[in-house]
């Protein structure tokens, strides 16, 4: 809602003849410093070298220009004043009239493919996956509120080297028998011993394995068979995480699909002389000059690697969705250079690669100490879900409701642990994973989030509102102050959007808990005695609501 304020803040401001689009000049208005009076403030800052004039000054002509009594002159700022009244009566009737539809934006007329969930079948899902989904999940939910038609995608690593293992070692050191629940679980497990097993003997072990996915490749009968059956287990079991954890998958791309057809096309870059042999008869492509070495295409043996594959999955997509405007790519940071060197190769091959963005995330590390899928040292997704539900079932004992209501609860406050301390970090950042303080009902967590929106409703439980009697002159600084923060809700996911970065959602929902919160610890007869104080209670409820959403959290009324 605050936008339609700084849409009509910046018209004004092109009346001054401001060398910027009207876009550039939204961008920069700002929320004033709670200590000044007015409420919408343009930094002249940036404008001092071309207009050749101290930004004070250019803030004191602008004014003069412009010639409406809402806009003064503040320093080097020109400051857009705001009536209280009609400010707050417009935010309070919008939130109460669009309920769960407040903050989301018309559609942008804009697609967007966004890849994620990318597990390896036969390896264990866990939380590094975790982070890797949840982050995805954010990215998504934020751009459709902001108005984007998002194509979820995944691309799991369903074949070849380490299924490989897996089924070299299932042959030969198993009795060859599939489990008939949590398979997913047991394969993974399974494949971390199959890495201890092969140190043991690395000649003669990798010697078979390289043998036996020979075979594999020639589509041996009896090892396809295996390799289908427990891939389609691992599947399953992938996509009962998915459901649970919301994700909405739209379309799958699997490895073995995406083999054959590209590695006809390198012979053809090779043709062309786009592509080269190098080392060892491998089939390369030199991006020396532009300082991303040698990225190598096939094997010498003429196998596909990950490059031949993305390489065609970036066609396959445009393809399948060839209106988009963005094609993301959300993979952890230290594939990093992967990515540079494949859109600098789809670029000199004339693909749009101005449209591909790769968002980096970092890993979860234990509290005591670095994870590592090789040695096993990995907590599951199930292991770390279940563990939290329990401990959550446990902070519930003391309740007096029914246990259907306090396993539901648990179940909750659980799962919004486990998110939001995933979400609130930049996904760049690395995140040190405390189970204990993120079940915490204090500081900044999911619960707390949780517990916030449950007071509101608690409070709107015991008191009648009156949407059609409220004194809108009421409000005083500090609440006017909380009606600010409401207000920029949708400035918050459109910039989370836009930069890929739904954790500026979560610490939008954080600093309207501690503002409510301590608004709340100061002046709670307010609350309950007039309508007004009920309005904005009500409206904080909804925009938590909203925001959980988003963030894929439960907001619960009663915990």
């Amino acid at each position: 809602m605050l936008l339609n304020y700084k849409k009509q803040f910046a018209e004004l401001l092109k009346k001054a003849e401001l060398p910027l689009s009207l876009d550039e000049i939204i961008w920069l208005i700002e929320i004033v410093p709670s200590n000044i009076q007015w409420d919408l403030g343009f930094p002249c800052f940036r404008l001092a070298k071309d207009l050749k004039m101290a930004p004070n000054q250019i803030a004191q002509s602008f004014v003069e220009k412009i010639g409406d009594d809402r806009v003064i002159a503040v320093w080097p700022y020109v400051n857009f004043v705001i009536s209280t009244n009609e400010f707050s009566k417009e935010l309070i009737w919008e939130i109460n009239e669009q309920k769960t539809d407040f903050g989301k934006m018309e559609p942008n007329g804009q697609e967007v493919v966004l890849e994620w969930w990318q597990p390896n079948t036969h390896k264990a899902f866990h939380i590094w996956h975790l982070r890797n989904a949840l982050v995805g999940n954010g990215i998504a939910a934020c751009m459709t509120w902001a108005g984007y038609k998002v194509h979820g995608v995944s691309y799991p690593g369903d074949i070849w080297a380490h299924v490989a293992k897996w089924i070299w070692y299932f042959i030969n050191f198993t009795d060859q028998k599939f489990p008939t629940e949590d398979f997913g679980v047991w394969a993974g497990k399974l494949y971390s011993e199959a890495t201890k097993k092969v140190d043991e003997n690395p000649d003669e072990y990798k010697a078979q394995i390289q043998k036996l996915q020979k075979d594999l490749e020639d589509w041996d009968p009896k090892l396809v068979e295996i390799w289908m059956e427990s891939r389609e287990r691992c599947l399953h079991d992938f996509r009962e995480i998915f459901a649970e954890l919301d994700c909405p998958i739209e379309k799958w791309y699997f490895e073995k699909d995406v083999e054959k057809p590209w590695i006809q096309r390198v012979k053809d870059m090779l043709d062309k002389w786009i592509a080269q042999i190098g080392e060892w008869w491998a089939i390369i492509i030199d991006l020396e000059k532009y300082d991303l070495w040698v990225f190598l295409l096939l094997k010498s043996t003429w196998a596909s690697l990950y490059s031949t594959k993305d390489i065609w999955l970036a066609y396959q997509k445009k393809a399948d969705f060839p209106n988009y405007s963005q094609s993301l790519y959300i993979v952890w940071s230290e594939q990093e250079h992967h990515f540079q060197q494949l859109f600098k190769t789809l670029e000199i091959i004339w693909f749009p690669y101005e449209q591909l963005h790769h968002i980096s995330y970092w890993l979860v590390d234990l509290k005591d100490g670095k994870m590592s899928s090789r040695a096993g040292n990995v907590i599951l997704y199930t292991e770390l879900r279940d563990k939290l539900i329990v401990e959550a079932e446990k902070m519930m004992e003391w309740r007096n409701i029914s246990d259907d209501k306090k396993s539901q609860i648990a179940r909750s406050v659980a799962f919004a642990a486990m998110k939001f301390d995933m979400l609130l970090p930049d996904a760049g950042k690395k995140i040190l994973f405390d189970s204990e303080a993120a079940l915490s009902f204090e500081g900044e967590t999911g619960p707390y989030l949780q517990y916030t929106h449950a007071r509101c409703c608690s409070l709107l439980k015991k008191w009648n509102l009156d949407i059609s009697n409220i004194d809108y002159s009421d409000f005083d600084e500090q609440e006017k102050w909380i009606l600010i923060h409401l207000a920029q809700f949708q400035d918050f996911i459109l910039k989370a959007a836009k930069e890929y970065r739904p954790n500026y959602v979560a610490r939008y929902l954080l600093d309207l808990s501690k503002l409510f919160n301590s608004y709340y610890n100061t002046t709670s007869k307010k609350l309950v005695e007039s309508n007004s104080g009920l309005a904005l209670v009500n409206s904080v409820k909804q925009v938590l609501a909203n925001g959980l959403s988003i963030l894929g959290i439960d907001a619960p009324e009663e915990m």
